[in-house]
């Protein structure tokens, strides 16, 4: 293409690493931490977000974030690329992502931006990442990445297109969060609060509804046993609240698997995070995901429960429970340990109590969760960045 020129990343952008964060010192508000779970392709993902104490932001300059800053996952799904926008402010860096920093008055934000975003630099990322139980990315191959850079003009139709991305892309997280409130607001309409009950339904312990409550182990040899592909090994990271995230997932082998035969996973089996602080948002206390894959598919570590309900019981029911607010502030009511570390113990979760609203109740709430569930789905389908690009007829690099 005439008057194009190839550069290195480096030599046009600043390319920085980010800082090991201690998620024991996150508090409810302050500097946000960027991790890799937040970096998805095209966007910023902010449902669970993480803050450091805004006394630490002197401490914290040489990993400040700024405004347009690109930021990079370096470890997992490798090569997602997303824009941070000033709203997310104050921020810092965390570790395993990278952020992209334009230094070159000739090169656009939003060009560079839709660029990183191609399906072409993202096989690029995963075939240049090595790793055993986890791909990880090199800022010192990035640095040497080439990349096409056109003349202004061409770069500003670039933007103008993106810009019509970025509309589309608001529009349906809107609605993303939108469902989510509705999901909420349903459940208080039809049950109440879960914990104090004022509807009065009858209430059931949660190990009267269990075939199994237990936690996982810890294979001998930890992380050395962790193989490239295999048994799927979810750790307390891969819990969150009503959801599983594999981005630091871990593999394992059989013959580990089969060693470990009593926590291995059936499909609905409900996950809980065994330990965590109290005094801050997103702590890995109590933390449940319903596990949707199939049967002995999946293990634990010692730092999960599995609590397995008899096939009578709603599992869609129950997760609702153990993931509400309410719930939140009654594990870390009845939880143990010190200050810095608490832990919800299997006796605790023996014991948590459970409304039990006529079965066809619960039975009608899963069925609109579900429905909801599949126009989220289509949601985020339609937000593949590649997708978009390709509904509103650009293809920028062949």
């Amino acid at each position: 293409m005439e008057n194009w020129k190839t550069v290195r990343l480096g030599d046009v952008c600043e390319i920085l690493n980010g800082y090991a964060f201690k998620s024991d010192k996150y508090v409810d508000s302050g500097i946000r931490v960027i991790r890799i779970t937040n970096v998805q392709k095209g966007f910023i993902e902010d449902n669970s977000p993480a803050f450091y104490p805004i006394t630490e932001k002197e401490n914290l300059k040489d990993y400040e974030l700024y405004e347009n800053d690109l930021l990079i996952s370096l470890t997992g799904n490798v090569g997602r690329v997303a824009l941070l926008s000033k709203e997310m402010l104050p921020a810092a860096l965390n570790q395993r992502v990278g952020c992209i920093r334009i230094r070159d008055k000739n090169l656009l934000i939003s060009y560079l931006f839709t660029f990183l975003n191609s399906d072409k630099f993202e096989s690029d990322c995963i075939y240049s990442a090595r790793g055993i139980a986890q791909k990880n990315m090199s800022t010192e191959w990035l640095k040497n990445y080439l990349i096409p850079l056109p003349p202004i003009e061409v770069q500003i139709k670039i933007a103008n297109n993106l810009n019509t991305c970025a509309k589309i892309i608001k529009k349906h997280n809107k609605q993303l969060n939108n469902f989510d409130l509705l999901i909420k607001s349903r459940f208080i309409e039809m049950f109440g609060d879960p914990v104090l009950n004022p509807m009065g339904w009858e209430v059931k312990k949660l190990g009267k509804m269990c075939s199994a409550i237990m936690n996982g182990t810890t294979p001998k040899g930890g992380e050395q046993v962790y193989i490239e592909k295999g048994i799927t090994f979810l750790r307390s990271q891969n819990v969150w609240r009503n959801k599983i995230d594999l981005d630091d997932v871990a593999y394992i082998d059989e013959a580990t698997h089969k060693s470990m035969k009593k926590s291995s996973l059936k499909k609905y089996d409900i996950l809980m995070t065994k330990t965590g602080r109290i005094n801050t948002e997103n702590s890995s206390l109590g933390r449940a995901a319903l596990f949707l894959g199939e049967d002995d598919s999946a293990n634990i570590n010692g730092h999960v429960y599995l609590i397995r309900l008899e096939k009578e019981y709603n599992h869609e029911f129950v997760i609702r429970i153990l993931t509400s607010l309410e719930y939140r502030d009654y594990i870390r009511s009845v939880c143990v340990g010190g200050i810095d570390k608490r832990q919800v113990n299997k006796d605790h979760i023996e014991e948590f109590p459970i409304i039990q609203p006529p079965k066809e109740l619960q039975d009608e709430y899963s069925t609109f969760v579900q429905q909801i569930d599949k126009s989220k789905f289509e949601i985020w389908r339609y937000l593949k960045f590649s997708d978009i690009m390709k509904r509103i007829g650009f293809i920028l690099y062949d």
